[in-house]
């Protein structure tokens, strides 16, 4: 469980950029930023319409595990596909089709906090999460570093590794019984979107989810590329490691400390705004002092305030929903400002790198995005 972000650290962070840069070297920030925005556009549409279709599915199987099975099998099928292609277009379309896995998946896996985790544990639990999902990011690239995998061979291995790690879930949740529910019409599904948008609260909440994950999609998703061109560190793929493993770890210990204290103090608010502090002061830091000795302080900045916020933000956005009936359509709408800027942030910072400002207005704008979106959490009145 947990942030679609995450899960999808390692293909965007190396197995992508290496992939595209042997396809094409010179167009590489670009081809990356074409390849993001349209899987973005993907799960843009799908997010919602996998959470409405999560909702209202009856089967002996479940409707959670239906669309964890579904999804993670697709997902995977995805990962190979995307591995095997050899242009810019192939893994464009390939990546695109996987997000259809990744957000089913993704619609079933948070719907299921919000129905079985009681509120004064969720932020204990969220935080819980990101254990598992940092481990996984590090074994991902220390692994492929350290095999010297190609990305065709990475992404098989992740496939495996998604299968074999969700059949005990699949195995062992159990749901309970459901009444029915009314056919899907996309009219019903869009009013009942337009109508969950239409609540302030889940709103702002909404809002500041979008901006902080776009914050700190715009401050890793070249990090690569920042080593290589920017610094000119002699091993990248090493430097991208070391980076990666500060920012998980810092996570690890930020994400304890902030879910355990948010539930003991039964606030949110604070803590998720602090959090998103947190990373527009490295986004600023980073812009002013452009070496690598400075990105790896901020490396633990931004992994310390992601992995706070997410905790905590997690706990905060299933307070504001504003019908447990649509809980999972809900979700896949909030879900949107997890999966989208990752997707987003390609295209933006790949005009920005261009540009003869380059990476320290990059960064710049990290801290501005993050900053506004701290202050959108305080707009939120029915959560301490």
């Amino acid at each position: 469980m947990g942030t679609p972000g995450r899960r999808n650290l390692v293909p965007l962070q190396l197995l992508l950029p290496q992939q595209l840069e042997a396809i094409e070297p010179a167009s590489k920030v670009s081809d990356f930023a074409v390849v993001n925005g349209v899987s973005g556009l993907a799960a843009l549409v799908a997010l919602p319409l996998c959470g409405a279709l999560c909702d209202r599915s009856r089967s002996r199987f479940g409707r959670r595990r239906l669309w964890l099975a579904v999804g993670a099998l697709a997902f995977a099928a995805g990962l190979i596909v995307t591995g095997a292609q050899t242009t810019v277009t192939g893994v464009t379309v390939a990546w695109s089709a996987s997000m259809l896995g990744l957000s089913a998946v993704t619609a079933a896996l948070t719907a299921v906090i919000a129905d079985r985790v009681p509120e004064n544990q969720r932020g204990m639990i969220s935080s819980a999460i990101y254990g598992p999902q940092a481990l996984g990011v590090v074994v991902g690239i220390a692994a492929t570093s350290a095999f010297a995998l190609s990305p065709q061979a990475a992404f098989a291995v992740m496939a495996a590794m998604l299968i074999i790690c969700m059949v005990p879930f699949l195995l062992h949740y159990r749901e309970a019984a459901y009444g029915s529910e009314p056919p899907l019409r996309l009219r019903a599904v869009l009013t009942s979107m337009g109508s969950s948008l239409k609540n302030r609260e889940f709103s702002w909440a909404f809002g500041g989810r979008l901006l902080v994950n776009l914050a700190n999609s715009l401050g890793v998703c070249y990090t690569l590329y920042y080593l290589t061109d920017a610094l000119k560190v002699p091993d990248p793929d090493s430097g991208l490691l070391v980076c990666t493993v500060v920012y998980l770890l810092a996570g690890l210990v930020a994400t304890a400390v902030a879910g355990a204290l948010s539930d003991r103090l039964g606030r949110r608010r604070i803590f998720v705004a602090l959090a998103a502090l947190l990373q527009a002061a490295s986004g600023f830091l980073l812009a002013s002092f452009p070496t690598y000795s400075v990105l790896l302080v901020t490396s633990a900045l931004m992994g310390a305030g992601f992995g706070a916020y997410m905790a905590v933000d997690q706990a905060l956005i299933t307070q504001v929903l504003p019908d447990a009936e649509s809980r999972a359509q809900d979700l896949g709408i909030m879900n949107i400002g997890s999966i989208i800027p990752p997707a987003l942030a390609p295209l933006i910072a790949s005009v920005i790198i261009n540009s003869r400002h380059g990476y320290p207005l990059l960064f710049t704008l990290v801290g501005v995005t993050a900053a506004i979106g701290a202050l959108l959490v305080y707009r939120i009145r029915s959560v301490r």
